[in-house]
């Protein structure tokens, strides 16, 4: 293998790259007209799959509406041609009564001799044959009439009824007239659900399901026919007003939709006509048209449903490939840099055969051969850190966002306490800041521990502390949230709120200090993440104290881990945020920082709703003395 030259420069130009045949650097393209152009993009799909959504939902609703009036027209029509049956059977069956009247003798007779004799044997004729015929009134007159037909208000009774007339004729001669009086009222009985009325040949509704509708006209009345009906007094010189009818919709089979009041709330009705011929009366049935359109915003809503569910199964596709492939091109790059190892490994293979050789030749160079040996193996040891220090270097990178924003925001105030002149709180900002560095620098002392030879095994952290500089530094994220912090003795059950004032000297863990910061921010930002955007955020610190152990229970109020994600949760580079905004490190770093220090950390959904995890680490001996060190480990 060829060494690298103290002199060789690490980086090249373009032009040195070009000439030894290696592909130039890339240039930048420009962010900002790719953003542009992927924003315009998907805003585009998303207003084509809008417009989909709209066309879909309007034909299916024009479908079924149509669908819907359809099977209405035709239950209509069967309804409408069942009832005028009914109507015209019911007239038929006493049309014929009137002339057996008229034929009798005993009509005849009290018509032509009208004695006390003659007239008690007609009233009781009579009253026999109304109670047998079942009709309402029966009747006979004494003067010159013909063959007629007839719906009123009886003037003396009040009572309305279908009037049946034949002449009475004697000798030849007509003598008087026979009247039969019908009372359809039972007609407005038939089928109450839905109106249904009877119109005369001028329009005016005299039987009706809907007694309000009774006496009032489908269309208006002109002048003279509207004097002509009050002058025969035929319904009692009754007002006749005309119907608040709007007719939206014709359709075929003499059917209409029609609104019946006023108003945008007035109920709609599918109307079906009928003629009865003898007499020229009319019958119009009503089907109400809401349940057609309940079901048509049903159909509509189910569309969508399905739509939306595509739509949404299709993203879910398109992404699960995205992910695919970008698993295969990390699988690619994986297999790359193992062929490299091993070409590495190759070669110092080929340098350790060579070195043994030469150690059969000189056996006084043995011991010298050995260690070039060790140090050949410690070299493949850390080839192989090197390969992994990509993954430690974005783990590093993850953990210095925090302290970076706080950083931050103790700088800005303190540019703004020494534009006020207040010494005392820049002062105090400056130390954080200190403190913060400190903290980046030990951090970064971990990639040295990673590439080094050695790290540290064994370490103790009052857990106080580190909860009061976690705290701390995230100050300025945790203004307006509601935070409570509480202590658990697991032996007794007792739960004593907790002040971070206090020191509790005895609770004290085995693990780094700053890696159990680390933790504790991780968790505790998780967990303002979670609370984003709530009306009350609250979050609940809660340590336990056992004999041997001590647990940390971070809660909050957000919405929870879903069931497909939990599985997941601590997997490295795997985030339910938004790309820039985490790298899916914090809590893969965090269960292993618990597993090197002996304990877990565990993550589940709270009884009561939110997130909740909880730390879990081996608890240190301590001897209060005010000699030596407080922390001693214990066997």
């Amino acid at each position: 293998m060829k060494p690298v030259s103290a002199r060789e420069p690490l980086v090249r130009s373009t032009a040195e790259a070009q000439a030894d045949g290696a592909p130039p650097y890339a240039t930048m393209s420009d962010p900002d007209r790719s953003d542009l152009a992927n924003v315009t993009r998907r805003l585009l799909i998303l207003f084509v799959l809008v417009a989909g959504l709209a066309a879909a939902c309007g034909l299916t609703y024009s479908i079924a509406w149509k669908s819907g009036v359809d099977n209405l027209r035709r239950n209509a029509a069967v309804r409408v041609d069942r009832t005028t049956s009914a109507l015209k059977s019911t007239l038929e069956r006493y049309e014929s009564l009137p002339y057996l009247l008229a034929e009798h003798p005993i009509v005849q007779d009290v018509l032509v001799d009208p004695s006390p004799a003659n007239v008690k044997r007609a009233n009781l004729y009579l009253e026999d044959l109304n109670l047998h015929a079942r009709a309402t009134v029966t009747y006979i007159i004494s003067l010159n009439g013909g063959v007629g037909r007839f719906f009123g208000i009886g003037t003396i009774s009040q009572a309305p009824g279908y009037y049946i007339s034949q002449p009475v004729r004697r000798d030849g001669k007509i003598v008087g007239v026979a009247v039969v009086k019908l009372d359809l009222e039972w007609f407005q009985g038939v089928d109450a659900s839905e109106p249904l009325v009877v119109t005369d040949d001028h329009g005016v509704i005299f039987l009706s399901s809907v007694p309000a509708w009774k006496y009032h006209t489908i269309r208006p009345l002109s002048g003279p026919v509207a004097d002509s009906i009050y002058q025969a007094r035929q319904y009692a010189q009754q007002p006749i007003a005309a119907l608040p009818v709007t007719i939206e919709r014709t359709l075929e089979g003499d059917a209409q939709i029609v609104r019946i009041g006023g108003g945008r709330y007035a109920p709609r009705y599918l109307a079906s006509r009928r003629s009865m011929g003898e007499p020229d009366w009319h019958l119009i049935t009503m089907s109400t048209v809401d349940p057609v359109d309940a079901d048509a915003r049903k159909a509509t809503i189910v569309t969508g449903f399905g739509y939306v569910s595509l739509v949404l199964l299709a993203f879910y596709w398109r992404m699960r490939r995205a992910r695919v492939r970008e698993v295969m091109r990390s699988r690619a790059l994986l297999q790359k840099a193992y062929a490299e190892l091993n070409r590495r490994v190759a070669e110092r293979t080929a340098d350790l055969s060579e070195a043994n050789e030469q150690l059969q030749k000189e056996v006084a160079e043995r011991t010298r051969a050995e260690q070039e040996l060790r140090a050949a193996h410690d070299e493949l040891i850390q080839a192989s850190k090197l390969a992994a220090l990509g993954q430690m270097a974005a783990g590093i990178t993850h953990e210095l966002n925090q302290p970076l924003a706080a950083l931050r925001s103790f700088s800005d105030n303190t540019r703004v306490f020494l534009e006020r002149g207040d010494q005392v709180s820049a002062r105090e900002n400056l130390e954080a800041i200190a403190a913060l560095t400190e903290r980046m620098g030990k951090i970064t002392n971990q990639l040295k521990l990673f590439v080094g030879r050695a790290r540290p095994r064994s370490a103790r952290a009052p857990i106080m502390r580190a909860l009061r500089n976690v705290v701390g530094l995230l100050q300025k994220r945790l203004q307006g949230i509601a935070i409570e912090y509480a202590l658990l003795d697991s032996s007794s059950g007792a739960r004593t709120p907790l002040s971070l004032a206090d020191d509790h000297a005895e609770l004290v863990a085995h693990c780094d200090d700053l890696r159990l910061e680390q933790v504790l921010i991780n968790l505790l930002g998780n967990a303002l993440d979670a609370t984003a955007g709530m009306s009350a955020p609250h979050i609940v610190i809660e340590i336990e104290v056992g004999e041997s152990s001590l647990s940390f229970a971070v809660s909050d109020n957000g919405p929870g881990i879903p069931d497909d994600v939990l599985p997941r949760l601590f997997e490295p580079f795997f985030t339910t945020k938004e790309m820039g905004q985490g790298l899916g490190l914090g809590l893969a770093i965090s269960s292993s920082i618990a597993r090197d220090c002996g304990g877990t950390l565990v993550a589940r959904n709270g009884p009561d709703g939110g997130a909740l995890f909880v730390l879990t680490l081996r608890r240190a001996r301590v001897q209060t003395s005010h000699t030596s060190d407080p922390l001693t480990t214990g066997p």
